[in-house]
């Protein structure tokens, strides 16, 4: 677990701060769609060196699958910039989440109609604290929580 820890939460964060201190993106938020390319191909690579080297199907199928999900929906997030659409990567992040908490639920028979609840009403504060801070549009959002939510609704059929 600390090396998930340290390879999704510290690497990124200080990948961050380089790309700012050479001026590849402007803020966290990095509102210019060319600037959103390499932090999408860096998120690619450490999901792809986890589900190479450490999370395996053999050892955590559930989460195995959940970040195959992850890498999936960043590979369609990185497709849509060149087709110059900018789709919401928080919304991406918590539908997908949502989706897996749900499909967890299931899969163990376990009652988590709580924390559901509560992810899916992060869902919709998420979604409108991005649109009260004009970083999107509602097609934006609606874009980003399809591209979280279908990658790991079609991929729970092969843990679940």
């Amino acid at each position: 677990m600390l090396q998930i820890g340290v390879v999704t939460i510290l690497i990124p964060i200080a990948f961050f701060y380089f790309l700012r201190s050479y001026d590849k993106a402007d803020n966290v938020m990095v509102p210019d769609l060319t600037q959103r390319k390499i932090p999408l191909i860096f998120n690619g690579m450490i999901i792809y060196l986890l589900l190479s080297n450490t999370i395996t199907e053999n050892i955590l199928p559930e989460l195995f699958y959940f970040l195959l999900g992850g890498l999936i929906s960043t590979f369609i997030l990185f497709i849509l910039l060149f087709l110059k659409i900018k789709a919401s990567i928080h919304q991406v992040g918590i539908s997908s989440l949502t989706v897996f908490v749900g499909a967890l639920s299931l899969h163990f028979e376990v009652n988590v109609i709580y924390s559901f609840s509560v992810l899916v009403i992060l869902n919709g504060l998420i979604a409108t604290s991005r649109l009260e801070l004009k970083a999107h549009t509602y097609r934006e959002i609606l874009i980003g929580f399809f591209i979280g939510f279908l990658p790991q609704l079609v991929l729970t059929y092969f843990w679940l």
